[in-house]
C-alpha cells in the first residue's frame, strides 16, 4: 500500500509513525496531512533511508546537493561531501552528478546515505545519449522515463521532473523578455528537445507513465521549475507563473493516483516578492509542500551566495516554504568542497530553524529558549552542547583565552550578564 494511499484508509505504517514521532506530533494529527497531500513522506519502499516529512506544520527541512561534473568526478570525494552534509544536519542529499560513471555514483551513494536520496534523472538520459554520439536533442521519452525508473529501481526516494516545461510555457518563456533566460539545466534540456524535434516535453505527455513508475516504488514525483527565476528581474514573470500553473495541474493527478509530490520554486527573488511567491504556490497547488532553491535575494554576493539564500529561505520558511535546498558559498563559481558543503548546510539549518520560529512550528522556539537560560547562567558547556554547530561554537570559544575563565574575551570584567546576576541578588537580599 502506498504511504498516502495507507494514510487515507487510516492505516499506520512504520513510516508514518517514525514521521510523527520525529516531529513530536501525533499520529492522528499526521495522517490527514499525508491524505490530502500537504505533507509527504519520502520514502522508497526500497530504499532503507530514514523517512522524513515535509509540509504543513512540519520542521522544515534541509537538503543539500552534491555530486559529479564532466570537469571533476571523483566519486570518494562526493561521499566524502555526504558524510559532511550528513554530519552537519542535512535532512536529504540529492545527486546531481552528470561526469564519470552515473550508475555506480548513485548506488554508491544511496547504499551510503542514512538519509533520503534524490536525483534528476534526465541528467543521465542526457548523458547516456550524448555518450552514446547521440546528442541530448535526440533523447527519446522512453529514454527519459526509462531513466526515471532506473534510478527508482535503486532506491532513490524523490525524483525532480520537469513536467511544467511544456510547448505552451516555452512560448510564454520565448514572449517574456529575461535577463538571465532560462538558468535549470533540466529546463534547458527540455527547452532545447521540444525546440529542435518540434514535439510536446515526453514527460508531461506521458505524465501517466510517470505516475505508473512512481507508484510502483512509491517515489515522490518533486515537480521540477524549469523556468526558475536566475535573475531577480526575472522573478514571478509570465512564463514561470504559466509553469507553475501546469505544475498544479500535475500536483492534483497526482493526488488522485495517491503519488505524493512536492513543488520546486525559485531561484533569485527580491526580498519583498519571497512571501508572495511561497504564497501563490501554496495556493494554486493546493498547500502543496514547497521546496524553494534558497531563495537568493540578491545577485551582487558571489561567494557569499549562501548568506543571500539564508536571508531570502528564513523568510520563504516563515510563509510556508517546507524544504531549503542549500546554497553554498563555492554557488555560481565551481562545484563546492567538502568544507562549503559544511557551510552550506549549516547556513540554511540556521535559516530553516528561524523560519520555524517565525511560523510558529511546535517546539522551535524552545531549544533558542534553553539556549539563552544557559548564557545567562555563563553555563558554557551546555551554551556550546545547544548550538546548532556544536563544533564551531567550541572552536571559537577555546581560542581564546578570558582572564575569567567563566566570562569571553568580549566584555570581561565588564560582562552584562555577571553584573545584572549580582544586581538582582543584592536586590533580593
Amino acid at each position: 500500500m502506498l504511504l498516502m494511499e495507507a494514510a487515507r484508509a487510516g492505516r499506520v505504517t512504520d513510516e508514518l509513525r517514525e514521521v510523527a514521532r520525529d516531529e513530536g506530533i501525533s499520529v492522528e494529527e499526521l495522517l490527514p496531512r499525508v491524505a490530502d497531500g500537504t505533507v509527504v513522506v519520502l520514502k522508497n519502499r526500497v530504499s532503507s533511508h530514514r523517512p522524513v516529512g515535509l509540509g504543513k506544520g512540519l520542521r522544515t527541512k534541509v537538503n543539500a546537493n552534491i555530486g559529479t561534473s564532466a570537469d571533476a568526478s571523483d566519486l570518494p570525494t562526493e561521499l566524502t561531501k555526504l558524510d559532511a552534509a550528513v554530519e552537519a544536519g542535512a535532512d536529504a542529499v540529492m545527486d546531481l552528478s552528470t561526469g564519470g560513471d552515473l550508475d555506480e555514483i548513485r548506488r554508491a551513494i544511496i547504499d551510503r546515505s542514512p538519509v533520503v536520496v534524490g536525483t534528476v534523472p534526465i541528467y543521465q538520459a542526457a548523458v547516456r545519449a550524448r555518450g552514446e554520439g547521440l546528442g541530448m536533442v535526440n533523447m527519446t521519452p522512453d529514454d527519459m522515463l526509462g531513466a526515471v525508473e532506473d534510478h527508482a529501481r535503486d532506491g532513490v526516494d524523490f525524483v525532480t521532473v520537469h513536467c511544467g516545461v511544456t510547448l505552451e510555457v516555452a512560448g510564454h518563456c520565448r514572449k517574456t523578455p529575461r535577463l538571465a533566460d532560462v538558468v535549470s539545466r533540466g529546463g534547458a534540456f527540455l527547452m532545447e528537445w521540444m525546440s529542435k524535434n518540434g514535439k510536446e516535453n515526453p514527460l508531461y505527455e506521458r505524465y501517466d507513465d510517470l505516475l505508473d513508475i512512481a507508484r510502483e516504488y512509491d517515489v515522490t514525483l518533486s515537480l521540477g521549475d524549469g523556468l526558475r527565476p536566475g535573475a531577480l528581474a526575472d522573478a514571478n514573470d509570465a512564463a514561470q507563473v504559466a509553469e507553475l500553473t501546469v505544475i498544479a495541474e500535475l500536483v492534483e493527478r497526482a493526488r488522485e493516483r495517491n503519488v505524493q509530490a512536492i513543488v520546486e520554486g525559485p531561484g533569485h527573488v527580491p526580498l519583498q516578492l519571497v512571501q508572495a511567491s511561497v504564497e501563490l504556490e501554496k495556493s494554486l497547488c493546493r498547500g502543496a509542500p514547497f521546496y524553494v532553491l534558497g531563495p537568493l535575494v540578491t545577485d551582487v554576493a558571489p561567494g557569499y551566495d549562501h548568506v543571500a539564500a539564508a536571508i531570502g529561505g528564513a523568510v520563504a520558511a516563515m510563509a510556508g516554504a517546507d524544504f531549503l535546498c542549500y546554497v553554498t558559498p563555492a554557488e555560481h563559481l565551481r562545484l563546492p568542497t567538502v568544507d562549503d558543503v559544511r557551510e552550506g548546510v549549516y547556513t540554511l539549518r540556521v535559516a530553516a530553524h528561524a523560519g520555524d520560529i517565525g511560523k510558529g512550528v511546535p517546539g522551535a522556539r524552545q531549544w533558542d529558549d534553553d539556549l539563552s537560560a544557559a548564557r545567562k547562567a555563563l553555563d558554557w558547556d551546555t551554551v556550546i552542547s545547544l548550538s546548532l554547530d556544536e563544533e564551531k561554537a567550541k572552536a571559537y570559544r577555546d581560542s581564546s583565552n578570558p582572564s575569567d575563565a567563566n566570562l569571553c574575551t568580549m566584555c570581561g570584567e565588564f560582562c552584562a550578564i555577571k553584573k545584572m546576576t549580582a544586581v538582582r541578588e543584592g536586590e533580593s537580599e
